[in-house]
């Protein structure tokens, strides 16, 4: 999910998100898990204000690695 830089700060992301989590919500899921890199701290703050947790770090590949860049994994139970 992103929404652009002249429309951020406006709560679009945190409506998306209810909205997918409503979505999931009423088709019976039991959880929405979701990945974002180490740098995206905006989204981390959006995630985990939106009551996911993280579960979970990868490194995209062996660069990934070597460069110490780091995917965060979340869920949240619905």
């Amino acid at each position: 999910m992103s929404v652009s830089r002249e429309h951020r700060g406006r709560g679009v992301a945190r409506a998306l998100c209810r909205e997918v989590l409503g979505f999931a919500r009423a088709r019976g899921y039991g959880a929405v898990v979701l990945s974002t890199s180490a740098v995206q701290v905006a989204a981390q703050r959006l995630y985990e204000g939106q009551g996911f947790r993280k579960v979970g770090t990868s490194y995209p590949s062996l660069l990934g690695t070597a460069l110490n860049f780091q995917i965060f994994h979340y869920r949240r139970a619905l």
